[in-house]
């Protein structure tokens, strides 16, 4: 930007300011943070007047205050080579800052909750044959995954700082726009403040059987209430245990074609010890997976072996979809782990009592459930997109919900 690009601009955002436009506030801090800015020819007084201007116009939240103080300690610093020097707007100034500064501590110290010396941090213990993945590369594939969808731009960033003045239609203006999923923090620490599930490789599930992903397909008939494993062999569609031939079209609704692709995630590198040994390397876990997949009902239940065990006395574990599976075309079933319930066989049960540090604690497994939204055919989840997420909540018992005491 050149001097008289700058003085242009200056110009301009003063016209901005003069209308109380809404596009000011974000403007004129992007302007008086640019790394050249002094060397702009401004006069002094023109610096003073934008900084004061840009700080009356941040929105009353002390969350934004730390920006309007910098605004306020760069007047005061210009404040004395103005012709505007006199004591009672230095004072005045400095009566800003302090309040400003002190209203910064209040908002400091509300945010500080401290957390009580008694409370003993809970610790969840995973099982699982791919720990390397699961606990380590594919929480930071998690983390990027959900950065790189919802960063929020630096113009949005400087945006949100501004409360601006009554508000007119103005949807095509960059300056002001600031509404973005990533900058709801609810909805982010949904998504970067919890474990998630993810896979190395592709996932189909499809309605139809055309396109299959290239590592391998199951079949399912699978209804509400029902659900039964097939397979294809000799132009027939046929039971996958007996054999049996069966009378089902291959464009029956209630069939579910489930195909996996390769491994795609660089730094994976479990091999199953039980692979066949004609199976390539990139296709080895991804066909053991899909070797357990099942079906409850319209629900495809995709098992990683992935076993957590956690103290039922103080801890429930939420495990349900990710939130963004309806941008493939899923919706993934929730469940809420309070207690060991699972159907297994009595040896698995007995497993809790033969180490000193499963006393005590419940298990469970937790399984991906995922149905195909209505009027979706077919949808691929790409690798490392987080499938199911995994929240630690407290137990019903170990909370009270009351009245706020009058």
């Amino acid at each position: 930007m050149t001097q008289d690009e700058a003085r242009a601009q200056y110009n301009y955002l003063m016209t901005l300011c003069i209308r109380r436009e809404e596009a000011f506030g974000p403007l004129a801090l992007t302007f008086l943070r640019e790394p050249r800015f002094d060397q702009f020819g401004l006069t002094a007084e023109e610096q003073f007047n934008l900084y004061m201007a840009t700080a009356d116009a941040f929105a009353a939240e002390p969350k934004r205050y730390t920006a309007k103080l910098e605004c306020l300690q760069k007047a005061r610093e210009v404040l004395s080579k103005t012709t505007y020097q006199d004591p009672g707007l230095a004072r005045h100034l400095h009566q800003d800052i302090q309040k400003t500064t002190a209203d910064l501590d209040i908002y400091a110290q509300a945010m500080k909750v401290p957390r009580p010396h008694h409370l003993a941090g809970q610790r969840l213990l995973i099982e699982t044959e791919v720990p390397e993945y699961f606990l380590d590369v594919a929480q930071k594939r998690a983390a990027a995954y959900y950065q790189n969808k919802y960063r929020i731009p630096p113009e949005s960033k400087t945006a949100q700082h501004f409360g601006g003045a009554p508000r007119k239609f103005d949807p095509h203006n960059p300056a002001i726009q600031k509404e973005f999923p990533g900058a709801c923090a609810p909805f982010m620490a949904a998504r970067t403040n919890a474990f998630h599930l993810l896979l190395p490789f592709d996932l189909k599930i499809s309605r139809r059987p055309e396109e299959p992903l290239e590592g391998g397909v199951r079949i399912f008939y699978a209804k509400l209430g029902y659900s039964y494993p097939l397979r294809y062999e000799m132009g027939n569609l046929c039971g996958y245990h007996d054999g049996q031939m069966l009378e089902v079209a291959l464009d029956d609704p209630n069939l579910v074609f489930v195909s996996v692709s390769g491994i795609k995630e660089p730094e994976f590198r479990f091999i199953p010890p039980d692979r066949e040994p004609d199976v390539p390397d990139e296709l080895a876990y991804p066909l053991a997976v899909l070797k357990t997949v099942g079906t409850l009902g319209p629900f495809v239940q995709v098992s990683c072996r992935f076993k957590v065990w956690f103290d039922a006395a103080v801890v429930s574990l939420l495990i349900q979809g990710a939130p963004d599976l309806v941008d493939y075309g899923l919706c993934g079933a929730a469940g809420l782990m309070t207690r060991t319930y699972a159907s297994d066989r009595v040896e698995a049960y007995a497993e809790s009592s033969r180490q000193p540090w499963q006393e005590g604690l419940s298990y469970n497994f937790v399984n991906l459930h995922l149905g195909l939204l209505p009027g979706v055919e077919a949808a691929t989840v790409p690798y490392n997109t987080p499938i199911f997420t995994m929240y630690p909540v407290l137990n019903r018992q170990a909370y009270r919900i009351d009245a706020r005491p009058s």
